[in-house]
């Protein structure tokens, strides 16, 4: 049982380790500010319940799980609405969002008939 234990913690905390990676990536790639707050928002939130259930796991049902439990609970209450107060805030300073222009070729010809 305590092989399954292991095995499960160090799945849930290296699957929110790549999702880590993949969000600071998606910050760094992504075009403008409201999708890079989009990949910061969303993945960091689901990263974060990752990691400490993997925590929570590895600690057993103590004090320390109930305050992760907390921590938990206070992150998936506070990001989300840091990321809307950001975006609403750039939104109402002016900065309107990147929009992709481009036609395709296979656009073109659909227009064309």
């Amino acid at each position: 049982m305590e092989m399954i234990v292991e095995i499960a913690t160090w799945a849930l905390m290296l699957s929110g380790c790549v999702l880590v990676l993949m969000t600071g990536l998606g910050l760094i790639r992504f075009p403008d500010l409201y999708t890079r707050i989009h990949a910061g928002g969303m993945a960091d939130t689901l990263a974060t319940l990752l990691i400490f259930l993997g925590l929570a796991l590895q600690s057993g049902l103590t004090l320390v799980t109930v305050k992760l439990g907390f921590i938990v609970v206070f992150l998936f209450f506070t990001s989300p609405t840091a990321t809307y107060a950001l975006a609403q805030a750039a939104f109402t300073a002016g900065l309107k969002p990147k929009l992709d222009t481009t036609v395709l070729p296979s656009d073109k010809n659909e227009a064309s008939e």
